[in-house]
């Protein structure tokens, strides 16, 4: 087991993710295993507070999921049963509905706090 120390820098961390290379797939509870899980949430805080991910936007979270699940805005149309809708919610000139917020969740998986969020509306 290597002395574990605080990760304070990029070279700390390409270190630490050298060495969690080197153990991955260590059993659990032995000193390799734990030398492991004990780096693995030092790098996680480390990126946590050096990168921190801001929270995106309702609607750009929709249109990520919807690129990255290939989906498109005839999908979200049928998914809110109108067109006009779906490209309302997709240009910013209406919200995002609870019933709609629902159905994104429960049927494109995407969670809901995730949409609960306050989002620019178009002025008209």
């Amino acid at each position: 087991m290597t002395t574990i120390k605080p990760i304070r820098s990029n070279d700390d961390l390409t270190g630490a993710l050298a060495r969690i290379d080197q153990l991955w797939g260590a059993d659990p509870k032995t000193p390799e295993g734990d030398e492991l899980d004990v780096l693995c949430v030092l790098v996680e805080h480390y990126e946590n507070q050096t990168y921190p991910i801001k929270p995106m936007e309702p609607v750009e979270l929709l249109r990520q999921h919807m690129g990255a699940t290939g989906r498109f805005q005839a999908d979200l149309a049928e998914l809110f049963g109108s067109r006009s809708r779906a490209s309302e919610i997709l240009n910013r000139k209406r919200a995002l509905t609870v019933n709609m917020i629902y159905k994104l969740s429960s049927v494109w998986h995407i969670p809901a706090d995730c949409l609960v969020k306050p989002c620019k509306v178009a002025a008209e």
